[in-house]
C-alpha cells in the first residue's frame, strides 16, 4: 500500500489527487525566508548572496545601469553604440562579480553587522573595485600598447579613475538603494512569519487538554500506572509547545508524536489505530525538522476525521528518506459532509506548510488531498 502510494505521488503524471479525488489544496513553495534561527537585526542579502537568485538580480541591475549610461551618452536609439553598451556592460559585471565573490567570502562578517553598517561597507568594497578594476585595466592597456612596462606613471594608471568612481558611486546608489527596500521587506515577512508562529505556539486545543485530564482522572483510580504514564507524555508535549520551535532531529519529532499519539490512543480507544511506516530509520538523528511540525498534522487527523466518526479509524504515516530527500505521508478517514472540515484543516496546514516555506524554501513541496473517505498529507523536502 505504502509503496503503490508513494509512486503516485512521485509520478509527474499524478497531478489532482493521489487518491483518484479533487484536491483540497496543493502549495508548493517559491520563496524563502531569512532563518527563523537568524538575529532580526543581521543583514539577510549579505548571508545569501551567493544565491543564484540574487546574483541574478545584480546582475539584471547592473546591465540596466549599463543600458542608461550608453543611451545617455548616444542621446538618441539610433545613435546607440553597441561596442560602448558592450564596454559598460562587461566592466559593471565585472566589478559585481568580483563585489559578490568577496562578500561570499567574508559573509560571516557581512551576517553578523547591521543593516546599515553591512550595506555601508558593501558600498565602500564596491567603490574599492572599481578603483582598482580601473588601475589594473590601465596598466594592462599600456603593457599591451607597448609590450613593456616603460614609460608607466602614475598619471598613466590614474587615468579615468575619477569618471569610473563616479559611475561606481552611481552603482552603488542605484544597487544599494534596491538591496535596502528589498532587505527591509524581508525582514517584514521574516517579522510576520515570527508573529503567526508565536500565535500557533501560544495557541493550544482546549479539547485536547480537557480530554486529557478526563482520561487522567478515570486511570488514577482504575490504572494508575497508566495515568501516571499518561501524565508524563501531557507534561513532554506541553513542555515541547512552549520551547522556541526550533530545528530538531526527525527522531525526537516522531517521539513527540509518539507520545501524543499514546496518550489519544488511551482516550479514544480501540477507535483509534496507528500504522507507523518508518523507513531509513538510522538516518533520522542526522535529519532536521522545524518543532512541531507533524504533531500539529497528526492533532488535526484525530480532531476532524477519527473523533468525527463512531467507528474504528486508522491513522497512517510513512516517513522515508530517498538520498537527500525526505518523503512524508499522513492519511486520516474524514467526513465529507463535515461542514468545519476544510476551515480545521486550513489553519493547522497553512501555519505548518509557513514554517517549512522558511526553512527550506523552493526545496519544500506540501499537498493535501480528500479522497472518497480518506484525507491524505504530503510533506516533502530536501535537508541539508
Amino acid at each position: 500500500m505504502w509503496s503503490c502510494r508513494l509512486n503516485q505521488i512521485k509520478s509527474s503524471r499524478t497531478k489532482k489527487s493521489i487518491t483518484n479525488s479533487k484536491p483540497i489544496a496543493e502549495v508548493t513553495s517559491a520563496q524563502s525566508f531569512a532563518s527563523i534561527n537568524g538575529q532580526t537585526q543581521s543583514s539577510y542579502f549579505f548571508s545569501q548572496i551567493g544565491n543564484l537568485r540574487y546574483l541574478l538580480e545584480l546582475f539584471v541591475g547592473g546591465n540596466i545601469l549599463a543600458m542608461i549610461l550608453a543611451l545617455a551618452e548616444a542621446q538618441s536609439w539610433q545613435a546607440l553604440n553597441a561596442m560602448h553598451l558592450l564596454q559598460y556592460m562587461l566592466y559593471i559585471n565585472w566589478v559585481l562579480l568580483c563585489f559578490a565573490a568577496l562578500v561570499e567570502l567574508f559573509h560571516q562578517a557581512f551576517q553578523h553587522m547591521g543593516i546599515k553598517l553591512a550595506l555601508i561597507s558593501g558600498f565602500l568594497l564596491l567603490q574599492a573595485i572599481v578603483v582598482l578594476t580601473t588601475i589594473s585595466l590601465n596598466v594592462v592597456i599600456h603593457f599591451g600598447m607597448n609590450f613593456n612596462f616603460q614609460g608607466l606613471n602614475l598619471a598613466i594608471a590614474l587615468d579615468q579613475v575619477g569618471l569610473h568612481l563616479s559611475l561606481g558611486v552611481l552603482l552603488g546608489m542605484f544597487c544599494f538603494r534596491y538591496l535596502y527596500l528589498r532587505e527591509q521587506w524581508e525582514q517584514q515577512q521574516h517579522s510576520e512569519l515570527n508573529a503567526r508562529i508565536q500565535a500557533m505556539q501560544a495557541r493550544i486545543q482546549p479539547h485536547f487538554l480537557f480530554n486529557s485530564m478526563n482520561s487522567v482522572i478515570s486511570l488514577i483510580s482504575i490504572d494508575p500506572d497508566k495515568a501516571e504514564h499518561m501524565l508524563l507524555n501531557l507534561s513532554r508535549l506541553f513542555r515541547a509547545s512552549f520551547q522556541e520551535l526550533k530545528l530538531v532531529s526527525l527522531q525526537e519529532e516522531i517521539d513527540l508524536c509518539q507520545r501524543y499519539l499514546e496518550i489519544e490512543q488511551i482516550r479514544l480507544g480501540e477507535r483509534l489505530q496507528i500504522e507507523w511506516k518508518l523507513e531509513n530509520k538510522d538516518l533520522y538523528s542526522q535529519v532536521q525538522i522545524p518543532l512541531l511540525t507533524l504533531q500539529p498534522l497528526l492533532e488535526n487527523s484525530i480532531f476532524h476525521g477519527v473523533e468525527k466518526i463512531l467507528t474504528k479509524s486508522t491513522i497512517s504515516i510513512l516517513v522515508e528518506i530517498l538520498q537527500n530527500q525526505i518523503n512524508i505521508i499522513i492519511t486520516n478517514p474524514y467526513t465529507q459532509d463535515n461542514k468545519t472540515l476544510k476551515k480545521g484543516h486550513g489553519i493547522a496546514i497553512e501555519n505548518v506548510r509557513q514554517r517549512l516555506q522558511a526553512y527550506y524554501g523552493p526545496s519544500m513541496t506540501f499537498q493535501t488531498f480528500a479522497g472518497e473517505g480518506m484525507f491524505t498529507t504530503v510533506v516533502r523536502y530536501q535537508y541539508k
